[in-house]
């Protein structure tokens, strides 16, 4: 290259070509620059793209001294000295197997192929060489758990084989002496990880031999069954086994592992479609749109987010009895309903009024803004406010007298249940969440409570922990009520199971309670809410009847 000092290259030289003298700094004698320095050296130089000094890959400037990321990062963390490779024999920055990155690499490329092969056996024909960078890829995230016994698995794999047809499977024949049907061929590693998943759930939940061995074998039947070995299982693959075994415990197996695919239709679909099967084709069209609106949600403008499955039945609920009528009165269509109609279908007055206006107003609404119907026929129409229900006293010949029968009852639970809902007032919810540890010598610790727990209730609870321990002693469940279901589980029993054994709905039970305390200490709201954990607003309903019961017209307290 030509200076200004001097007139020519080397190449250029009068009596020349001259040959350039070799780099100062990497010793090349190609692509001399200036100054003793070559292109890839100089740093006034264009950059140019070479390969990297330690793993030859192609793809590294003279920004990064021309060594790649993942040699600087090797050379960071795995690198102990440097030294000559006992693979290529060149002096490079070796981890504790004496080996460089690159013959590390090419080792490692060989033994996803063929496995116990030795590095040296892997660089014995050559290394192959590669595009820096290309090693570098974001992968996807997939659930990775720690089964049993540490052993660290990544399943379920991230794709699915599909299939021309779905195939229902026949268990009829099916004999646990058929080794060859099951999936320790097809998948070996998860087969083994998922066995040794039972043993441990298994001796955590306190399941018995036939449960635990029954479940085994149906998770060795549901492998085999794969059309894609190690991807997720779904629930209706482990239903149709319950005709040959228990399908919750296999569920629940699952589901921890990170094993399980739910694919159930959801039951408000299923009791969607049952309510609008007598609606003519367009109004059932056009409710259609306004089920999935409120159960997906919508993120196109306008923007909407998805409802409970509670508000989707309620609201159709409210406006069932309006389209059922429309329909009847010939109209097939709600670009139909006029505001007129709305008029009509709506009750006189009261909470009936509220409650249709209120369904009738979220249909139309969603079908407005999906453009479904062009105007809003229930808008600006005031139907007035839901009457809240004012709480009562239960009824002393009747309820009374069976409230008494339940505290005195021979089953433990039923008694302890009612006297904790009868004595402090706990409801549905408090009952089914209350924990073994809640329980503090002679107070019921919920939250931010403590409840000095009165002496009846003390003996029911000591009466009922005793058959607990004697009906369920290794039982996992920490929940202080527990049920033969639940008792191989850790979740809480059901509403349906507290209302049952109670007799009658908590609620009145403690609506009762809570207003003999208000009646007691005069409408003190501050002592309500300590007691029962009620807001302000919720213990003013009881302390405003307080006068209603002095009087007499809510009825005394018993």
């Amino acid at each position: 290259m030509a200076t200004a000092r001097h007139a020519h290259c080397y190449g250029c030289l009068p009596g020349g070509p001259v040959s350039p003298p070799p780099c100062r700094a990497c010793g090349s004698t190609r692509e001399y620059y200036s100054a003793g320095l070559c292109r890839r050296c100089h740093r006034l130089a264009p950059p140019v793209v070479g390969s990297c000094v330690d793993c030859l890959g192609w793809g590294v400037t003279r920004r990064t001294s021309y060594r790649c990321e993942a040699c600087r990062g090797w050379r960071r963390r795995v690198a102990t000295a440097e030294g000559w490779c006992v693979s290529c024999g060149y002096w490079l920055a070796l981890n504790g197997e004496d080996l460089c990155r690159l013959c590390r690499r090419q080792a490692a490329m060989v033994r996803s192929r063929h496995r116990g092969v030795s590095a040296a056996e892997a660089n014995r024909h050559g290394q192959q060489l590669f595009i820096v960078g290309t090693f570098h890829q974001r992968r996807p995230k997939s659930d990775r758990r720690i089964v049993a016994g540490g052993l660290t698995v990544g399943y379920p794999v991230a794709h699915r084989q599909l299939v021309l047809f779905e195939a229902a499977r026949d268990l009829r024949g099916l004999r646990v002496s058929d080794q060859g049907l099951f999936g320790e061929r097809r998948d070996p590693v998860l087969a083994a990880a998922l066995s040794l998943a039972v043993d441990e759930h298994a001796a955590r939940h306190g399941w018995s031999r036939t449960r635990t061995v029954q479940a085994r074998t149906a998770v060795r039947v549901l492998l085999a069954f794969q059309d894609t070995p190690g991807a997720a299982i779904p629930v209706s693959a482990v239903s149709a086994l319950g005709d040959r075994f228990a399908v919750q415990p296999v569920l629940d197996l699952l589901a921890e592992t990170g094993m399980l695919h739910d694919d159930r239709e959801p039951s408000v679909t299923a009791w969607f479609t049952g309510k609008i099967q007598g609606l003519p084709e367009p109004m059932a069209s056009e409710l259609r749109v306004w089920f999935e609106v409120m159960r997906d949600g919508s993120r196109t403008t306008p923007r909407r987010r998805p409802r409970s499955p509670a508000t989707i039945r309620l609201q159709l609920r409210f406006a069932l009895p309006a389209l059922t009528a429309w329909a009847q009165a010939g109209h097939r269509s709600l670009r139909e309903i006029s505001r007129d109609d709305v008029l009509a279908a709506l009750p006189a007055e009261g909470t009936a009024r509220a409650t249709t206006g209120q369904g009738l107003r979220s249909v139309f609404t969603v079908l407005k803004t999906r453009k479904i119907i062009f105007v809003n026929p229930a808008a600006r129409i005031r139907t007035g406010t839901i009457a809240a229900r004012s709480p009562r006293l239960l009824d002393e010949q009747q309820e009374l007298a069976q409230l008494r029968q339940a505290m005195d009852s021979t089953d433990a639970v039923q008694a302890a249940m009612t006297a904790l809902a009868a004595f402090h007032g706990l409801g549905n919810q408090d009952l089914r969440g209350l924990l073994l540890t809640a329980l503090d010598g002679p107070r019921l610790r919920i939250g931010d409570r403590a409840i000095l727990l009165a002496s009846p209730v003390r003996q029911r609870l000591r009466a009922w922990l005793d058959h607990r321990a004697t009906r369920w002693p290794v039982t996992c469940n920490p929940h202080l009520f527990v049920n033969v279901y639940t008792a191989v589980r850790t979740g809480p029993v059901s509403n349906v199971y507290v209302k049952k054994k109670v007799g009658m709905r908590v609620r009145q039970i403690r609506e009762d309670r809570i207003l003999h305390e208000a009646h007691a200490t005069g409408g003190d709201t501050r002592r309500l809410c300590d007691l029962f954990g009620l807001s302000i607003k919720g213990a003013e309903r009881y302390t405003a009847l307080v006068t209603d019961l002095g009087d007499g017209s809510a009825g005394e307290p018993a």
